[in-house]
């Protein structure tokens, strides 16, 4: 009880979000998570403010949940309630109970009948995620301004429980460093949406974030780094942070009260390279690279000889001090083999243990840290790479490259977890909008997360034993500051926890759109800002921007990316209202004219922020970064920031990191003297490892390179060359026009950079066209 004692402690204040549950008086609607069973009842409950909330008397764990229920209803609801032990006069209790009707693991009922509500449960995560049910129920969408005070809800018997033991969210804390009070109310956040599992992810080549006593030099160098820099003069202080042991107790048990384990990921025997900052001789070579700043693939791994034994399993007894979990992640992927290869003292050590190749001596390598914590009632998890080499016996295997990896580990009897890129990779985009903060490309949207199926359909029953569950990974190499992770987590964390905790074949889109409302008003009472991308308005013009220059009109249709909600409109400059013109069908507007649009529930809550559509000339011939095409050999890959370490908010970018090629499709050329491209220079920090021969040189004439512009693609004629300024003296952000011959009608527009591979990257925020007025 030391650890609950310690988190009993700890500040109620942090955000947090919640799988949805609604209800109304009338008939409550399905759960999110959606509940096993459901069974309506006769009549309504109302709670007033100052209502007790009864616990039984010394049930410490009772009286947390209920803590954490009363403070969740005050943010949200503004209502009061009071939280004594006993059941004298309570409308709502909480209790365990032995023979309490859910028998499954982290089950509860939750029965609602016009004298009161009643929660019980046979442990006490069950206790505890039938209380934030609960609070759900008690938090439901109401209109603007109208939900405060006390709140009736429908009488039912919730009997509830999850699909999955293991329901998981990663985070990487190695790329950029997350605060302790951030990782703290992530993990409020899951427990309220029912997930159990924060893997940590604590090492990587960009930084190491665990203080290890026995090997200072560990967080003294190792997490810190000088991040590149390519404007002149610009100062680059080190970057970087960790965890001091205390802190990480702190968290445990934080995360241990809210019944969340928490996951520690030490990664080896690859993205090894700030271990090889800090201690060079655990290396395969012995020399001391700085901490890296290349995202991607590095080379640097760790040597098979006993002092790297010695070396992992010391920072491992550390790491089991810390952390109670059953599990410990230590990696296993993209380990490159170049340095084992090409060393005869690895190559040797090969040899004496009978192995065929370096894959295998990974298996071997991963095996033997495997042995070790089992020897301490530990179990090793790793990504599905180190089943290449053969699968280690005593592996649990996290499949990221599809599910291959799980499926074929299943069926050799391994428990797996399903993780899944892009799916579950909550840093991939959520929409194609050009206001979309920096990620990965691959766009992940709500319903995809939502139509994702944690449990492979080639396993047969038996097989099927063996999937824990599934967990949505948060990589953070262009997630630099805590906003944006959570308008990466948010609310696709709602999608993520109903497919992990629902049963399958009752879950339903339409009905899970109709249930968010209610959770994206809880997320702005709480303060949490979460992305709308699902809801955001995009506006298409009938026939593209071309047709509506031709015409000087524009028919344009209003959308967005769920199909849900009310969409509302204006055309003189205003913010939309829930009293502004609804949007039917598509409009016919004249040139020029501002259009802003909105979504709102049926409520008038509004679901998005309002988006605006500029239907001039001038904007009709620009292309923003995210508009551009790629080029024929190639595809946009990332969006990336101006600067890898920006800590706060700023200008984003479409790149191929193997070609400094675009394409402005379809640009009409009539009465057009001129293009302006809004160009940008960025670090070139990118580990491409083997695929590094795939970056393609396009020949300059002039010292730093040139823009060269193509008309009818990328092997069309040369219509203008500009030279590029001076790394030097130029800012990294600055203009270039070209001027054009003239061209009459749509051509494809090529836009190339022929700087130096070996330099900055450069990138194009936007490309306008000037016509003649």
């Amino acid at each position: 009880m030391a650890v609950l004692a310690m988190a009993l402690g700890a500040p109620l204040g942090a955000p947090w979000g919640l799988p949805l549950v609604a209800s109304a008086a009338d008939a409550p609607p399905p759960l999110i998570p959606l509940a096993a069973q459901v069974s309506p009842g006769q009549g309504t409950f109302t709670l007033p403010a100052g209502a007790v909330i009864g616990v039984p008397a010394g049930d410490a764990q009772a009286r947390f949940a209920a803590l954490q229920l009363a403070d969740l209803v005050r943010r949200v609801r503004g209502l009061d309630l009071m939280v004594r032990e006993g059941r004298q006069g309570a409308a709502i209790t909480l209790a365990l109970q032995a023979d309490a009707p859910v028998a499954q693991a982290e089950g509860y009922t939750l029965e609602v009948t016009g004298g009161g509500v009643r929660v019980t449960a046979r442990d006490e995560a069950g206790l505890y995620y039938g209380a934030m049910s609960l609070a759900q129920l008690l938090t439901p969408e109401g209109a603007p301004g109208a939900d405060q005070g006390p709140v009736t809800i429908a009488a039912q018997a919730i009997r509830d429980w999850p699909r999955f033991p293991w329901r998981g969210l990663m985070l990487d804390v190695a790329r950029h460093f997350q605060p302790l009070d951030s990782v703290k109310a992530l993990v409020d956040q899951m427990a309220a949406h029912k997930l159990n599992r924060l893997h940590l992810h604590l090492t990587d080549d960009q930084g190491w974030r665990l203080e290890i006593k026995h090997y200072p030099e560990l967080t003294k160098v190792g997490a810190w780094r000088t991040p590149p820099s390519v404007g002149p003069g610009q100062a680059t202080p080190p970057y970087g942070g960790f965890y001091t042991q205390d802190q990480i107790r702190d968290l445990v048990a934080y995360a241990a009260a809210r019944h969340v384990t928490v996951v520690p990921e030490i990664d080896m025997p690859g993205h090894g390279q700030a271990v090889m900052a800090a201690y060079p001789k655990i290396g395969v070579t012995g020399a001391r690279p700085p901490v890296a700043v290349d995202w991607g693939v590095n080379p640097y791994l760790f040597n098979v000889d006993e002092a790297s034994f010695t070396f992992i399993q010391t920072v491992l007894d550390e790491v089991m001090a810390l952390f109670p979990s059953t599990y410990i992640h230590v990696g296993g992927d993209e380990a490159l083999k170049d340095e084992w290869k090409a060393s005869p003292q690895v190559q040797a050590r090969m040899r004496a243990l009978g192995l065929k190749d370096e894959n295998a001596l990974q298996t071997w390598f991963i095996e033997r840290v495997g042995q070790y914590l089992a020897a301490h009632g530990r179990r090793m998890i790793g990504w599905d790479e180190i089943l290449e080499g053969g699968i280690p016996p005593t592996a649990t295997i996290m499949s990221w490259r599809g599910i291959k990896g799980a499926v074929d580990a299943a069926r050799m009897n391994h428990d797996v977890i399903l993780s899944p890129a892009p799916t579950l990779y909550l840093d991939s985009l959520q929409s194609r909008r050009n206001d979309e903060p920096s990620g990965r490309l691959a766009i992940v949207t709500l319903a995809d997360i939502y139509a994702y199926d944690a449990l492979p359909a080639e396993l047969d029953a038996e097989q099927a034993r063996h999937v824990l569950g599934g967990q949505g990974n948060l990589w953070t190499e262009y997630m630099m500051t805590p906003w944006h992770v959570t308008h990466a987590i948010y609310p696709r964390i709602d999608a993520l926890a109903e497919g992990l905790w629902s049963p399958k074949d009752r879950r339903d889109w339409r009905g899970f759109l109709a249930r968010l409302p209610a959770q994206l008003a809880r997320y702005r009472h709480l303060g949490l800002d979460a992305a709308d991308s699902a809801f955001a308005v995009d506006f298409t013009v009938e026939g593209g921007p071309n047709a509506a220059l031709a015409d000087g009109a524009a028919t344009v249709a209003l959308s967005n990316q769920a199909g849900f909600g009310v969409i509302r409109y204006t055309t003189d400059g205003g913010a939309p209202t829930p009293a502004s013109p609804r949007y039917e069908a598509p409009l016919r507007l004249t040139l020029p004219v501002l259009l802003n649009a909105a979504v709102f529930s049926d409520t008038g809550q509004r679901l998005a922020a309002p988006r605006r559509y500029e239907l001039s000339a001038e904007a009709l011939r620009t292309r923003q970064s995210g508009e551009l095409a790629a080029c024929p050999e190639g595809e946009m890959g990332l969006r990336i920031p101006l600067t890898p370490d920006a800590t706060t908010r700023g200008p984003v970018f479409n790149v191929n990191l193997f070609d400094a090629c675009w394409v402005y499709p379809k640009a009409r050329l009539d009465g057009v003297t001129a293009l302006t491209v809004q160009a940008a220079r960025l670090p070139r920090n990118y580990g491409l490892a083997h695929d590094a021969v795939k970056v393609r040189s396009h020949p300059a004439t002039t010292p730093n390179g040139e823009l060269v512009v193509r008309v009818d693609g990328c092997d069309g004629p040369v219509a203008a060359t500009v030279p590029l300024p001076s790394p030097a003296k130029a800012p990294v952000q600055f203009p270039l026009t070209a001027r054009l011959p003239a061209v009459a009608g749509e051509h494809d527009l090529c836009l190339t950079y022929t700087a130096s591979i070996h330099g900055p990257l450069y990138a194009i925020g936007s490309v306008s066209l000037q016509a003649q007025p």
